[in-house]
This record gives C-alpha cells, structure tokens and sequence, in this order.
C-alpha cells in the first residue's frame, strides 16, 4: 500500500466523494483514499465519522451547512434542487461556496464518487470547476434506488455530464441501461483484493464460512438451514458466522434450537485482519445472495473474492455479479436464487469430496490473483481517469 503520508504529487490530484467517513464495512473507499493517483487524494464526505487513518484533507457537507442561513433557507434550496437536479441534497449556499473553495484549494484535478447516490451531488460542482467526475456504481445504487423514479431521472440528468462510469459488474451496468441509463466510457472494475494480504492458509476439512451482513440480500437463514439440514451426516462439518444485522437473533435461536449447536459460531463483527484468518482456515465459503423484496441486489461481494484470494471453494448463487467471478463446478458451486434444496444439495457434494473441494481452492486462487488483484484493476482506473483531465490541469501539479 502506498504511503498515504507521502502522496505522489506528479500524478493527478483526486478527490473521492463518499457518503460517510471513515466507515468500516466500506474498505474499498479507504484502498481507493490511499493507493488511486499515488495517494494523491482528498475526501469529500457527507459526515464525518471517526479519526482518518489516513491523515487525508477532508470535507464533511454536514458541517459545513451547520449555519444560520443555510438553515434557514434550506427548503427553498431542497426544492430547487429537486426540481433542477432530481436531489434535494446537492450543496447549496455556504456549504456548497465552501466544498467549491476546498476543491479549488486543494487543486483537485477530478473526482470520483463512490456510489450513484453521491455523483448525483457532486456534478454540479463539478461543471462549475470545468473538472471531470466519474461514478462508481456498487449494488443498492444501480438496483434498489431504480425503483424510484425521480433516482432515475437524476440519474438521467446527470449522465451527460459524467466523464465516464465504473461499475463492479457487468451485471449493474446492464441493469442501469434497462432503466435507459447508459454512458459511451463505462467500465466493468470489480473492487478487488489484496491477494498478496489474502492469500491460502492452513485449510481445515468440512469448515464452512459466511462473512457478511445478516440481512435479507445475503439470505443467511437460508444458508444456516442447509447446513441444519447436512451437518447429520457430515460430523466434521463446521459452519462460522462473521457479521451482525438484523437477521443475526433469528440464527442464534434457529441454532439454539437444533441439534447443532456445537457445529455453528457467530463470531459477530470482526477486524479485516480476523476476517483474513477466518478465510485463510476455511474449506468452503458460503454466501447464497438473492434480490431483496425492495429491489437490491449485489454488485460483486467483497468477501466473494476475498474468499477466492485465499483459495476457499465459493458455495453461493447465480445473482448479480458473482457468476461473472465463480465458475460453476471450476472454482466453486452456484445455484438459484432461493433454492434452498439445490443449495443444500451443492453443500453436500462440497463436503462429501474433500479433494474436488481443495481443488476448487485453488482454481479460486488463481482466478483471483489473474482478475481481481486490486493493483491491476487500479491501473485500468487511473488510466481512464488520466485520460479525461485536460492537459491545462497539469499546470496546477
């Protein structure tokens, strides 16, 4: 990783715009803060939430707009920006004088928004500033917002003005166009990994892992049902659980109402580097993604090729953009959404056939280190945004 204290000046100036930061569960908007342009970075967010590993200058829109005017003046801004922009959050009166000096401070050559939901703030300061803005679409930006159609026409109008998209899937850009939403410099870049930090470990027969949130896109009463149902005759099977949400209570008292309770771990929340060991140790990752019943799908699972990084067999579904990574019977299994006796079925031929499982690893592995290290996919990043600053802004470096 590159040294964030030490920035590499010659390369463009960029800053990431995110909803809110620091944020744990977000570790590709930090990789992004730290290694894109050499560390030559800035961050506009919109709170601040905790001390900035990263020493970065910083802009939080909620501090800024904390002033009597603003407030005061707030919903003739929120109506204005509605009817101009689709968004009622695009800065406005001192917040949005004061992001513009900060950018302009900072010589900012372009900006890069993580998710739809905050490029649709940002272009129309970008367009003031003559600077390129590029979009990075994730999952709930390019799925679940679509269902609303004033997100679509701000998404409409702000596509012109984009200098290119981004997203980690085919899948989402593929979505995006259905709702009639498209660019001519759009690019499928998955977020990535680190396969030199995630890499195999000491694998331990029959142990299964699920890392992420307990919520109803990631199924994980499903997932822990299947297992239910296997773990009779499989004795060495282990299934951990890493994350919390809303769904974790419901598993506790499933688990503590079977017959299993000494085969099955919720670990809660865990540091990224817990989260490493977790996947270096297991046979089998877990994940059985399906469409929420408000619309939100995946992207492409962090955890997904984290887990490929270090050479787990991938047991989760054809959803989003996980068949476009996970190739059926070559580095893992994937059924339908939602089909429970398919998924338990796959689970067990995982764990009947240790050997076939083991070289589903490393199939994994390999897929990993040749599509999603994230030193590559940066390069192709930094490339497509090089390309679109003018040559006048490297007078400014």
């Amino acid at each position: 990783m590159a040294d964030p204290s030490q920035p590499d000046v010659s390369r463009p100036r960029l800053c990431i715009a995110t909803s809110r930061y620091p944020r744990a569960g977000e570790t590709f908007v930090t990789r992004h803060v730290a290694e894109l342009c050499g560390g030559n970075t800035v961050v506009a967010c919109g709170r601040r939430t905790g001390q900035d590993p990263l020493n970065k200058a910083i802009f939080s829109r909620l501090r800024a707009v904390l002033n009597p005017a603003d407030i005061l003046l707030a919903p003739w801004h929120l109506w204005r920006n509605h009817a101009r922009y689709r968004s009622p959050l695009v800065p406005f009166g001192r917040g949005r004088r004061n992001l513009l000096a900060f950018l302009r401070q900072e010589r900012v050559d372009a900006i890069l928004a993580e998710f739809g939901s905050q490029a649709v703030l940002y272009w129309p300061l970008a367009k003031d500033l003559g600077i390129p803005i590029f979009s990075y679409f994730r999952g709930r930006d390019a799925s679940k917002y679509l269902e609303g159609a004033y997100r679509i026409e701000g998404y409409r109008r702000m596509m012109p003005h984009l200098a290119g998209i981004f997203a980690v899937s085919r899948f989402l850009l593929d979505n995006l166009a259905a709702h009639g939403l498209t660019h001519p410099n759009a690019h499928v870049v998955p977020s990535g990994t680190d396969t030199r930090l995630f890499r195999p470990g000491e694998k331990r027969g029959g142990q299964m892992l699920f890392v992420g949130r307990f919520v109803e896109k990631k199924a994980p009463l499903l997932t822990l049902d299947c297992f239910l149902e296997v773990a009779d005759r499989h004795p060495e099977a282990r299934l951990d659980f890493v994350g919390q949400g809303p769904q974790l209570a419901a598993c506790r008292a499933r688990v503590a109402a079977s017959r299993h309770a000494d085969k099955v771990t919720f670990h809660g929340w865990q540091p990224h580097a817990q989260v490493r060991e977790h996947l270096a140790r297991a046979d089998i990752f877990v994940l059985h993604s399906v469409t929420g019943r408000d619309g939100e799908t995946e992207g492409l699972p962090s955890a997904i090729q984290e887990a490929m990084a270090c050479g787990t067999a991938i047991l989760s579904t054809r959803h989003a953009g996980i068949p476009e990574l996970v190739e059926e019977g070559v580095s893992g299994h994937l059924v339908a959404e939602g089909d429970a006796a398919g998924f338990a079925e796959a689970m067990e031929r995982l764990l009947r056939d240790p050997a076939t499982t083991r070289r589903m690893g490393v199939a994994a592995r390999a897929t990993a280190e040749a599509r999603v290290d994230y030193r590559q996919l940066y390069r192709k990043v930094e490339a497509v945004i090089a390309a679109a600053i003018p040559p006048a802004a490297e007078g400014r470096r």
